[in-house]
């Protein structure tokens, strides 16, 4: 198993900025006083592998800074060389995540979940779909046979799902806020919209009710599961009302039916807005966590584990 970073590359935004780049760095910080061992560098994402998801003169135009201003708004992170470098960086996490994930069960990605990015434009903070990309990547290469998405960051998947619709391999579930962005939304194969405020007894019994519908359904090999912390109470762009327990036992729900299924977990963060940034951090370290003491080896597992018991 291994745990691939993306905070060694910084992304510089202006002052007041409501993106909060710091909370992978300090992801990064936490998880390395279980897990130093068996994280690595995030590898850059190739132009070529780019290409299996996205259009050719979007991925030029990304790379280039010659991206009409416009959509760079929609993005709404300003472009720079550093941003470029981030995004190849965290969709290499997440390809090199799912690749570990076919071999030994599970890869993380301390970054990535970036699915409102579609095949020809980025938004919502997501440049490049790593999901959609890794996805495609893994069924060209025949690594994986079939996959499923499961997006539990608390706005709709609506990029990962026009991009795999018309992939019948692709299985896309998304459980998010009604109320929230995107406000035009894709069709994913399940989508649950939740009412503001749903707390942790009505998002877990919906959640509980779902995912036998959809694992049955898609018989993966490979799940991606975008764990995003924003259905947290204290989110600032979230509006809903789950509790830092609700969201682990959330995790533990879909961490055990990968289990008992036999298939593959590519992890990724997803969102996470919450102020003060270190609930978002807790959130995170905490999935992560619980990833490690279910798919890691024996040394892996014990480090986990005494420090989910403490």
């Amino acid at each position: 198993m291994r745990l691939y970073r993306t905070d060694q590359f910084p992304l510089p935004l202006p002052a007041g900025h409501r993106f909060p780049a710091e909370k992978y760095r300090l992801l990064a910080d936490k998880v390395a006083a279980f897990a130093a061992p068996w994280m690595e560098p995030a590898p850059a994402a190739t132009r070529q592998e780019l290409t299996t998801a996205h259009d050719p003169h979007y991925i030029e135009a990304v790379l280039s800074g010659t991206l009409d201003p416009r959509l760079q708004r929609e993005i709404g992170l300003p472009w720079s060389p550093e941003l470029v470098e981030r995004s190849l960086r965290s969709v290499g996490a997440t390809i090199a995540a799912s690749r570990c994930a076919l071999l030994e069960g599970c890869g993380v990605n301390l970054a990535g979940g970036t699915h409102h990015a579609s095949r020809a434009k980025g938004s919502g903070f997501c440049v490049f779909n790593d999901v959609a990309v890794a996805a495609m990547l893994m069924l060209n290469e025949a690594r994986a046979r079939r996959v499923l998405v499961v997006d539990l960051d608390v706005h709709q998947g609506n990029g990962t799902a026009s991009m795999a619709a018309g992939e019948p391999r692709i299985y896309t579930f998304s459980m998010h806020g009604a109320r929230n962005f995107p406000f035009r939304r894709e069709a994913s194969t399940l989508d649950i919209d939740l009412p503001d405020n749903t707390d942790d007894d009505g998002y877990l019994a919906a959640l509980a009710q779902a995912l036998p519908q959809v694992f049955e359904a898609s018989r993966p090999d490979l799940v991606f599961y975008l764990a995003g912390a924003d259905p947290y109470h204290g989110d600032r762009l979230g509006r809903l009302g789950l509790s830092k327990q609700g969201l682990a036992e959330r995790d533990r729900m879909v961490l055990d039916a990968c289990r008992r299924h036999d298939a593959a977990l590519a992890l990724t963060m997803a969102g996470g807005y919450a102020v003060p940034i270190e609930d978002t951090v807790t959130i995170q370290a905490e999935t992560v966590k619980l990833a490690c003491a279910a798919f890691g080896d024996a040394e892996l597992r014990a480090a986990a584990s005494r420090i989910i018991e403490s």
